[in-house]
């Protein structure tokens, strides 16, 4: 399949990204991710093994894209749910600390 990934066409298959990252160890995820095979990958390290170009020369967005639609599973990362506010009294006893037993 013909993809553009930062301004760069590439045809790329879905076996040949499989070749591509045999070998590869995952780096901690912290964004987007990619799964190929039994691995997930941050979809930055997938974009930089397949194209051979800097990370800061294209997005997680056009890997994610191109990866869709070889057939890869594809993941975002869960946003964290908002902390809740603490009451007053929450506020003051965490300031104070609890009680020690005399």
């Amino acid at each position: 399949m013909r993809c553009v990934i930062a301004r760069f066409p590439f045809d790329l298959t879905k076996s040949g990204v499989l070749e591509s990252m045999r070998g590869v160890r995952p780096e901690p995820i912290t964004g987007e991710s990619v799964t190929i095979g039994r691995r997930q990958y941050p979809a930055m390290q997938v974009g930089e093994v397949i194209t051979r170009q800097d990370r800061r020369d294209f997005s997680s967005g056009e890997v994610v894209r191109a990866m869709r639609h070889l057939g890869f599973t594809c993941h975002t990362l869960p946003s964290a749910a908002p902390a809740r506010a603490l009451s007053p009294l929450e506020q003051a006893s965490a300031v104070l600390g609890t009680p020690t037993p005399s």
